[in-house]
């Protein structure tokens, strides 16, 4: 498989790049090709674009939370999302690239006056994997800000995809059930609403302390599994008292049963076997089968 990419862009590409570093729970081989795209949303589209026509399998990285990369090998291009670009407007909206950190948004938002970003505060990742995603966290979730998508779709060029068009639920969207991976989140327009700067503060300060209480520092993924309906996967499993269980460097985590951490020996074969494990047991002992929140990412981790 080989991949070339148009002037200027070629000259970044890297080969058999190690994805650890750019991971969350510092996992991951080598990729085919690597790219870094920094400058803007039309550079981005460029590589993929170029990628595509190549029919190189590409995915995208933002802030490398809530996705496990095998060990070995990901065959094809990984980009590596760091647009980081946002423009806010008048009536209290702004358009954001999809790779921006969720948590500079939330401050930037803050010191405008704007709620309802306050609970991407302290959740890692971007805004391109938020949406497709539909992150949230504190009872606030990307449903409740998004108006419109802009995104490249490898069929039918560039598009705006309006929020009804996204189907969002729990931690989904119609972007995340898609089978094919052929598309690319470019930016979201976002609403909020004007509040005084004081309260705003409030909320993101306790948002920070509950979970400074309650979730482990390290590399982690972020929540592994989705809560199921009713109840809290956590819980699960420490009733199943799993909590602090470890398959080689990856542990569950003592501070939190739904966080799975990467002591530094951890490879993503172990963290996956913790996975596997815990669903097991979690099925064996209380008949609830966990539905993963990760996203797993090349053949050696997949069943």
């Amino acid at each position: 498989m080989r991949l070339t990419l148009p002037a200027p862009y070629g000259d970044k590409l890297l080969t058999s790049e190690p994805l650890a570093k750019y991971t969350a729970a510092r996992l991951g081989g080598p990729a085919d090709y690597l790219y870094i795209a920094r400058e803007s949303a039309q550079e981005l589209a460029a590589v993929v674009e170029a990628a595509w026509a190549q029919s190189v399998p590409v995915r995208i990285l933002g802030g490398g939370a809530n996705v496990l990369v095998n060990d070995v090998r990901v065959p094809g291009l990984v980009v590596i999302n760091s647009v980081s670009q946002v423009e806010f407007h008048a009536e209290g909206t702004c358009e954001v690239s999809s790779g921006h950190g969720l948590t500079v948004l939330a401050r930037k938002c803050a010191a405008r006056g704007l709620s309802g970003f306050e609970w991407a505060v302290n959740v890692p990742g971007t805004i391109g994997g938020a949406v497709v995603n539909n992150a949230g966290a504190h009872g606030g979730d990307m449903a409740g800000c998004v108006q419109s998508v802009e995104l490249l779709d490898a069929k039918s060029g560039r598009g705006t995809l309006a929020l009804a068009d996204l189907a969002y639920g729990y931690r989904t969207s119609a972007l995340k059930a898609r089978a094919d991976r052929r598309f690319l989140v470019l930016s979201a327009r976002l609403a909020f609403t004007p509040d005084a700067r004081t309260a705003i503060d409030a909320r993101m300060d306790s948002f920070i302390a509950h979970r400074k209480k309650t979730q482990p520092p390290g590399a982690s993924l972020g929540s592994i599994f989705k809560n199921p309906p009713g109840d809290y996967a956590g819980r699960l499993i420490e009733v199943c008292g799993l909590k602090g269980f470890s398959i080689s460097g990856a542990q569950v985590s003592p501070v939190h049963a739904n966080f799975f951490i990467n002591t530094g020996s951890a490879t993503a074969a172990d963290y996956l076997a913790l996975v596997r494990h815990v669903q097991a047991e979690v099925a064996r002992q209380t008949g609830v089968e966990l539905e993963t929140e990760i996203e797993i990412i090349g053949s050696d981790t997949t069943d």
